[in-house]
Formats: structure tokens, sequence, C-alpha cells
């Protein structure tokens, strides 16, 4: 089971993802698209080798998405971001305060060897 920064981050992410679908212009018309964006975020956060205590995505030392999930994702975010803090002000804030979190050291199995 998810801890609670692993589920509020899968709550942000989703957040975000009905805002882009719903109202984004640019956003895919193609049936089921985002909510297999959102599976596929889900199952990369579950993964996270840094679990709890993960750094904001973007600052990441490891990065866990497709090339073309996490362009998506960028835009996704880039457009929905700003929108959030109407709509999702607790989210956003927290949010943002995640990402200013340090970078947690690497887990042994990520080390380059020596």
């Amino acid at each position: 089971m998810a801890g609670k920064r692993i589920s509020r981050e899968k709550e942000t992410i989703r957040k975000m993802i009905d805002l882009y679908e719903k109202r984004c212009p640019q956003a895919l018309d193609e049936e089921g698209h985002y909510q297999r964006l959102n599976a596929y975020a889900d199952k990369r956060l579950d993964k996270c080798a840094f679990g709890e205590e993960k750094p904001a995505c973007k600052r990441c030392p490891i990065h866990c998405y497709q090339p073309a999930k996490r362009e998506e994702m960028k835009q996704v975010m880039r457009w929905a971001g700003p929108r959030m803090l109407w709509r999702h002000p607790v989210l956003t804030i927290l949010h943002m305060i995640d990402g200013r979190r340090p970078v947690p050291e690497l887990p042994e199995k990520y080390r380059p060897k020596k």
C-alpha cells in the first residue's frame, strides 16, 4: 500500500490529468487515453526507487517514464499546473513544497559501480 506522500502525488496527478482532459483545447480525443496515462503514472509512483522520500520528478536523477510519456506528462503539467492553484490550492501548495525538497542519495542499486 502506498504511503501518504505517494498517495498525495497520485491524487495531484489524477486531478491535473482530469483538468487537462476536460478543459484543454489541445487534449487528445482518443477514448481512454488519459485514463491509461494516469494508470501509467500510478504504476511509476508505486515503483519509485525513493519511495516516500522521493524528490519531485523533474529533479529526480532516475527518469522512470518512457521519453514519450515524460514529454506528454510535462505538457499536461505545464497546462494544468497554473490552473490547479485555483481548483486545488492545498494540493498545489504541497506539490510546490515537495518540489523544494532536497534530492535524497541514490539507492544502492542505482549507484555506479566502482
